[in-house]
């Protein structure tokens, strides 16, 4: 039996008036997941556990099957170890996004225009994040570059508690009222801006009108976490296929393989068919048992308020990653079951993430249920399972399986 859990980021939306008062999700043309709704079963599961933010950290955790009370410690320890920083127990851990804001002289007056500085590419993102490291780095704290806007700030001995802010929760804010309450962090990125305002990257991406990156944001603190074996728990091999370091992170922690993928980039122009063909091959050439996709475009989407973009990714999904590696297993004569969910809300109205429960889909190989859904949220609110504690549906999954 081979398992592939298909991780749509942030798909889940509220319907929208454009499309007629149906969710992205709805709007798109998805045969493949519709089909799987139509023959497999539906859930509404809870990812996101009360007391617990929604964050893609908590709950990408709780679809891997750990439990968020006791394994999470903040998100960029996870990040950490996909870019190889093996964390003490002394030092602490943080997101640093490179953002793009507005150009108000005084810091505290400038709105937050872009989170992702125009999706900045993983090379420009690079130079820049070692121009802050040679200007700022040293001693107890340090920069490291990740993939495109996400990147890590370590700090040895730091306090024990901080009041950080997403910089993806305050899209066109102005940023006066979400300032860090650390001065230390808050003159990091004050002293940010003045590195990367002229620094040759951004002249360049201003001239071809792009969006500059122009200010560190940090934020997502967190200390060195320790999950217990994947196989150990659930006894399969696993690798996870991602562009993001976040669910890079969570695999390689639990002892799963993390492939790289070739122009995967977290966004709507990531090699989709690079990552299903990575996936298969796992499956197939590696002989793992089950291989966990992650998908962070339409969270990308959903956060830029582009519904029609989201619409696309999931299109996309469906057809380049469902279609390709069903297909591929199909050809194999292999037995397989399919996890269809998004970790979390994201929509595009708020632009931001929401804890309610998601819709999901379990198919399984020559099912024949007939239940005339489609994999949507409605139909999932509808008439799906209700899954309270969202790190069950790991079990539940390969359970479904056998």
């Amino acid at each position: 039996m081979k398992y592939v859990i298909v991780l749509t980021d942030g798909c889940a939306d509220y319907p929208l008036e454009m499309f007629g008062g149906k969710t992205p999700l709805e709007a798109a043309d998805t045969p493949n997941m519709d089909m799987f709704a139509s023959e497999g079963k539906l859930f509404i599961v809870k990812t996101v556990g009360d007391g617990l933010k929604p964050g893609s950290d908590v709950a990408n955790l709780s679809v891997m099957g750990y439990d968020p009370y006791k394994y999470y410690t903040g998100r960029s320890p996870l990040e950490a170890a996909s870019i190889g920083v093996d964390l003490t127990p002394t030092q602490t851990a943080f997101r640093a996004n490179i953002v793009t804001l507005s150009d108000e002289e005084n810091y505290a007056d400038k709105t937050m225009l872009d989170y992702s500085s125009g999706e900045i590419t993983t090379p420009e993102s690079t130079e820049l994040m070692n121009a802050i490291e040679e200007a700022l780095g040293g001693g107890d704290i340090h920069f490291y570059p990740g993939v495109s806007y996400r990147h890590l700030f370590v700090w040895d001995n730091a306090p024990e508690s901080f009041k950080l802010t997403p910089p993806h929760d305050i899209s066109d804010r102005k940023i006066k009222d979400y300032l860090p309450d650390n001065e230390r962090i808050l003159e990091l990125m004050e002293k940010s801006e003045k590195i990367l305002k002229n620094h040759p990257v951004n002249q360049k991406r201003v001239a071809e009108g792009k969006n500059p990156a122009t200010s560190l944001w940090i934020w997502g603190e967190g200390k060195k976490p320790s999950l217990s074996s994947f196989k150990k728990l659930y006894g399969l091999d696993g690798a996870v296929v991602s562009a993001v370091d976040l669910i890079k992170g969570i695999g390689i922690l639990a002892g799963m393989d993390s492939i790289d993928v070739e122009g995967a980039t977290g966004t709507l122009k990531t090699n989709f068919d690079g990552k299903a063909k990575a996936a298969a091959d796992a499956l197939l050439n590696d002989n793992r048992d089950l291989v966990y996709v992650h998908l962070e475009a339409p969270d990308e989407c959903g956060h830029q308020g582009d519904p029609e973009g989201k619409k696309k990714s999931l299109e996309l999904i469906d057809e380049k990653i469902v279609g390709y590696i069903k297909q591929r297993l199909d050809e194999a004569g292999e037995d397989y079951a399919f996890l269809i969910l998004p970790d979390h809300f994201t929509p595009v109205s708020v632009k931001t993430h929401r804890g309610e429960p998601v819709p999901c889909v379990m198919y399984r190989k020559g099912d024949n249920n007939h239940t005339g859904c489609t994999y949507s949220e409605t139909c999932s609110q509808e008439h799906g399972i209700p899954v309270e504690i969202g790190h069950d549906l790991m079990k539940m999954f390969i359970d479904y399986g056998k």
